[in-house]
């Protein structure tokens, strides 16, 4: 056994947790997304999916995907520098940045490629990153790519975050980046205190991560920016198409000036494959759908509000919570695994959330919503996992 494999060898958690019969993850799912899916023989309520606005099963959404792997194949065979962009790509992209505000966008492969390709090229090695403590992982890997110095304030405390700005000089950049909506627990970035730092100090820019806010938040469901009427005082709006969008991809959106300048220097998008041809056209149809339907927003708020309402009622504890994703605070990593196995045989489908996806002494069960979800279904989850968390002894 070599040094690299004894090492890795010492993790063992998962195996502890298989051989309990308690592992939560990597279930197979042999179904469409939905608010009920088959798993092992079984309908299984789901409530363990980021489908906010519903869209993965809709019959157009699919539709205009199979419609673009029929006209376009099932790649481009290469990046969008060179020879793969499409002409749908572009018109994503266009209608994506008059979504959400901004002169210009970027569609990349995957989210999570937006952060780590875009965060690195913006900044020098005299300039400085900001981040809150429970920004997302993408985040923190662009910022680690990045050869800017960095800083982090505590989760959504505008006092330390003022003090993370002093330490800087004034004459350099400071890049603040925040979620819009926080993944695990739902609350959001406090983003006119941000914004009203920007405006007190100088050479200040913001870009928000609106993965959890876009389809949820905001006029149309154009986000959290959006939402908070602050839109042309961010810099750069982040957003996912695994989301509310119904497909895979993200998009980075801002002026022409700094689109122009990351069309040409972000590596995850000049040399990375293009988005596929049936991805592209399904987030487009999914962003046509949530234009014309504004009641998806509001069933999924009448439902989210229904959910919050209900767990508080049951005496479960959810933080601060503002959105459609609920966390259900266990406290204890064991318990958390435990609670996700028995909510399973009780027919509910939910996930873990435990470090490094939060600190320690504050596991919790990720609950999220949908705009298909129906109140009988979150009554159905809600008295199970009430069941389950007075069995392990979480809640009275």
């Amino acid at each position: 056994m070599n040094l690299l494999h004894a090492r890795l060898a010492k993790y063992d958690l998962p195996q502890k947790m298989m051989e309990r019969g308690i592992y939560p993850y990597f279930r197979q799912i042999v179904s469409k997304q939905g608010t009920e899916v088959e798993m092992d023989g079984h309908n299984i309520l789901m409530f363990g999916s980021n489908a906010y606005t519903g869209l993965t099963g809709d019959e157009r959404v699919i539709e205009a995907g199979v419609k673009a792997l029929r006209k376009y194949g099932s790649g481009c065979a290469g990046s969008r520098f060179l020879n793969g962009t499409l002409d749908i790509h572009v018109q994503l992209e266009k209608e994506l940045a008059e979504f959400v505000g901004k002169d210009e966008a970027l569609v990349f492969s995957t989210g999570f490629t937006v952060n780590s390709g875009v965060i690195p090229q913006l900044l020098t090695r005299e300039d400085f990153i900001i981040c809150d403590d429970r920004d997302h992982a993408s985040i923190v890997d662009g910022r680690r790519l990045s050869f800017a110095k960095s800083l982090h304030y505590k989760h959504n405390d505008m006092a330390d975050l003022e003090r993370c700005i002093r330490r800087c000089p004034k004459n350099v950049v400071k890049l603040i980046i925040v979620d819009g909506v926080f993944s695990m627990e739902g609350d959001l970035a406090k983003l006119p205190e941000i914004v009203g730092l920007k405006h007190k100090y100088d050479n200040i820019a913001i870009m928000v991560d609106e993965a959890h806010g876009l389809g949820v938040f905001g006029k149309d469901g154009r986000g959290v920016c959006d939402h908070f009427h602050l839109t042309n005082d961010v810099d750069l709006i982040m957003g996912t198409f695994s989301k509310s969008l119904a497909s895979i991809g993200g998009f980075i959106a801002a002026d022409k000036v700094i689109i122009n300048y990351l069309r040409h220097t972000s590596r995850t998008y000049i040399f990375s494959a293009s988005d596929t041809p049936a991805a592209t056209a399904s987030a487009l149809e999914a962003l046509h759908i949530l234009k014309q339907e504004p009641e998806r927003i509001k069933a999924l708020w009448d439902v989210t509000n229904y959910a919050l309402m209900k767990f508080r009622k049951a005496g479960f504890e959810i933080g601060e919570t503002e959105s459609p994703i609920i966390p259900l605070y266990v406290r204890n990593l064991e318990k958390t695994f435990m609670v996700t196995q028995r909510a399973f045989e009780e027919g509910v489908f939910v996930n873990s959330v435990i470090p490094p996806a939060c600190a320690p002494t504050d596991t919790l069960i990720r609950f999220s919503l949908m705009a298909s979800h129906t109140k009988e279904q979150v009554d159905r989850a809600v008295a199970a996992l009430t069941k389950v968390f007075k069995e392990l002894e979480i809640i009275k």
